[in-house]
């Protein structure tokens, strides 16, 4: 849904330039456009976040030699290294996929100084060679 929006932003941007719609035109696709990401980006995950007891929680992650453990207050779960088919690497997030659609964030902010390299290493050690 955002690349669709993002296209009709370009697309109206260019029709504009080319003279091929009116200001007002632009202006209202402009202002939509604007109204949209702000939703997306803001008032969406505000409120989800909000409403969201899971969001509201402090977590631990332990990584160990076999497995992968999470606990908080209410309990704790763990997942063997197997159980990953793959990681990936965002500017914030370290990606610990299952399969093609779920998929584990662990925050990177998380980690302190040289320990981000660290973890880096051993997951894609634990997770690219399978354990």
């Amino acid at each position: 849904m955002i690349i669709l929006v993002n296209v009709f932003a370009i697309l109206s941007a260019g029709l504009f330039f080319f003279k091929k719609i009116s200001p007002l035109a632009f202006l209202v696709s402009s202002v939509l456009w604007f109204t949209l990401m702000i939703a997306f980006w803001f008032i969406l995950p505000y409120s989800i976040y909000r409403k969201a007891a899971t969001f509201k929680d402090g977590f631990k992650v332990s990584f160990e030699d076999q497995h992968l453990f999470l606990e908080n207050d209410r309990g704790s779960k763990s997942w063997p290294w197997t159980a990953f088919s793959s990681l990936i690497e965002s500017p914030h997030f370290f990606h610990l996929y299952f399969d093609s659609r779920s998929f584990f964030l662990i925050p990177k902010d998380a980690f302190e100084g040289d320990t981000v390299h660290d973890a880096r290493k051993f997951l894609a050690n634990k997770i690219m060679k399978k354990g």
